[in-house]
């Protein structure tokens, strides 16, 4: 009976030891299989980098490796960090939040008048996400850019302006961390919030897929553009990030036909004579 005993423990360690083993590897080929993303026509007229990565395929595309880990600041891309952050601090209840028109006449005419939340982010707002983001204040803001670890972290810039051609930098192979880590609801805020988050930046939703997306422009110069997010279709999820040398919309194009090039998303259909 006893060697019996001892036989069945060493069976039990020899399997549980096996189990782990394979949970460790099993990491260990979670790494994506890289692929160059081969767009050279689509970025004839600008510099830029873009990755693709699926999260059921363990693959991943890039154009232009080496400028995928250059920092760059985030532009209008922030307001989904931003909206996650005002959200879990109660600063705005939900996206329909609104804030008032100050009656300051800007350069964008759908800015002039009231948004919410959800329309801030549609419309890409930029002084709806300042005032929340003075709501919040840079005590808490640091505190949450730094559970998040958001690029360099650096808020030295003002806390109404630092996303905006000032102190704070990210990569894109940062924000494709950052965004599958919202796709897959792993970020430190309740999982309400980013579920809310992911809501507000739907850009297009078809029967076959839906693009949740979010452009970013440094409208100092239109010298850097920005397209980051993630597509649903119905047997995966890809989540990407571009940016360029030139404007968000310049940014989405690229995006939005690297996606139709890999088949991601159906190209549009010809109409019928």
């Amino acid at each position: 009976m006893n060697k019996l005993k001892k036989l069945a423990i060493v069976l039990l360690t020899f399997l549980l030891v096996g189990e782990m083993a394979g949970t460790i590897s099993g990491a260990d080929v979670a790494k994506p299989k890289t692929k160059e993303l081969k767009v050279d026509s689509l970025f004839a007229d600008t510099e830029g980098t873009m990755m693709i990565k699926s999260l059921r395929k363990n693959k991943m595309y890039v154009y232009n490796l080496k400028r995928s880990k250059e920092r760059f600041t985030p532009e209008s891309t922030f307001k989904v960090p931003n909206a996650l952050i005002g959200l879990e601090e109660k600063v705005v209840e939900d996206e329909y939040d609104v804030k008032r028109w100050d009656g300051i006449v800007r350069e964008i005419e759908e800015w002039n008048r009231d948004h919410t939340l959800g329309s801030g982010m549609r419309h890409s707002v930029i002084w709806y996400y300042q005032d929340m983001a003075r709501d919040i204040g840079a005590r808490k803001m640091q505190k949450h850019l730094n559970r998040i670890n958001y690029g360099n972290r650096d808020i030295s810039g003002g806390i109404d302006t630092f996303w905006l051609d000032s102190s704070l930098r990210i990569s894109v192979q940062e924000q494709m961390a950052f965004m599958e880590r919202l796709v897959r609801e792993k970020l430190p805020f309740h999982k309400q919030t980013m579920k809310t988050v992911k809501r507000m930046m739907i850009d297009d939703e078809q029967d076959s897929y839906t693009i949740h997306g979010k452009t970013g422009t440094r409208l100092s110069d239109m010298g850097l553009g920005w397209y980051v997010g993630f597509v649903e279709t119905k047997k995966d999820i890809w989540v990407f990030a571009t940016n360029v040398d030139s404007s968000g919309s310049v940014a989405k194009d690229i995006t939005l036909k690297s996606l139709k090039k890999l088949r991601i998303i159906p190209k549009n259909k010809k109409r019928s004579m």
